[in-house]
């Protein structure tokens, strides 16, 4: 068996390979499978219009932001990166970014493209481990601070306070504080014996440490302009559907249908987010077949905003 200079085995073993690849397939075919009866139960007007909303501008206009937010997500891994001691030339960070948002556009489960992008650091880089943990924390890093802006945003909803608002803060800041508490006590117990997993977690903390917190002003400041480009997507494609509510009332269905995209459950972010979205709508009182189709057409902009990254992908194949 091969080893690698960081002692990770280079053999495959499709044994192991082969559960995750299932998962992932049983993922996407969830997100296909609801994606299904989003489009049995609503009329197909819903799916036309949305096609039909999409003339030129809006594909010049969708390519313009998708620019702009993949440089600021690009930018925030570069300083993730950096942290930990690993070199990133922007320039190939803002490639492989294009790359690895393209193929979870397009490929099952939402996610493979990050996990490209990471073992294509590690290879980079030369350090297999920190290349993906790297990545890991920079993705990390946008997901918290959208998960915070969708509690943020629950809270400002009055009707929300009392209930689920109180109840999602709850939970999320319950989830941090006994994470917190179990990795400190890891760390209290496996102190003692100098375990190889109290070690690997040490190496994870002062990473986070490094490329998280000593960082955190301009982690944070890429992660919230690169979600007010996100959002920014979300609002163009409401537009372009017809929806002239205010941009205020619109904005939470914006972060609920990205907190949805996240999870890897869909068929390249198609299916949870449609059906999330138009219950959202309809809740909202915009209608939920208007909300069905501002999330198809959501979903066609960012498809084509993500195109840079099939340009990416033929010039790398091509060159070999």
């Amino acid at each position: 068996m091969k080893t690698g200079r960081n002692g990770i085995d280079r053999a495959e073993n499709p044994v192991r390979r082969a559960p995750s690849r299932w998962s992932a397939w049983a993922r996407a075919l969830t997100g296909l499978a609801i994606l299904g009866v989003v489009v049995w139960w609503y009329p197909r007007e819903a799916f036309t219009d949305a096609v039909a909303a999409v003339d030129v501008r809006a594909v010049l206009a969708a390519s313009g932001i998708g620019a702009v937010t993949t440089v600021l997500s690009a930018a925030r891994w570069r300083t993730v990166a950096r942290g930990v001691g690993l070199r990133l030339p922007l320039r190939r960070a803002v490639a492989d970014y294009y790359l690895a948002v393209f193929l979870n556009s397009v490929l099952p489960a939402g996610v493979l493209g990050d996990v490209h992008r990471a073992f294509g650091h590690g290879r980079y880089s030369g350090d297999m481990g920190r290349g993906v943990r790297a990545v890991v924390l920079e993705r990390t890093a946008g997901q918290v601070v959208l998960a915070a802006c969708g509690v943020a945003l629950l809270f400002a909803l009055p009707t929300a306070l009392p209930g689920p608002g109180l109840r999602a803060a709850g939970v999320t800041f319950g989830a941090v504080a006994v994470i917190a508490l179990v990795c400190a006590v890891a760390l209290r117990v496996g102190g003692a014996r100098r375990s190889r997993w109290w070690r690997a977690l040490r190496r994870a903390g002062a990473e986070v440490r490094a490329g998280l917190l000593a960082r955190w002003p301009s982690v944070l400041l890429f992660s919230v302009a690169a979600l007010a480009g996100y959002v920014t997507l979300f609002l163009l494609a409401s537009h372009l559907a017809g929806v002239t509510a205010p941009v205020l009332r619109l904005v939470p269905p914006a972060i609920l249908a990205l907190l949805v995209m996240s999870l890897p459950l869909s068929l390249g972010g198609w299916g949870p987010r449609e059906a999330v979205t138009a219950l959202a709508f309809g809740a909202a009182g915009m209608g939920a077949q208007t909300g069905l189709t501002v999330s198809v057409v959501y979903g066609l902009l960012t498809l084509v905003s993500s195109l840079p990254g099939a340009v990416v992908l033929v010039v790398r194949l091509v060159r070999g």
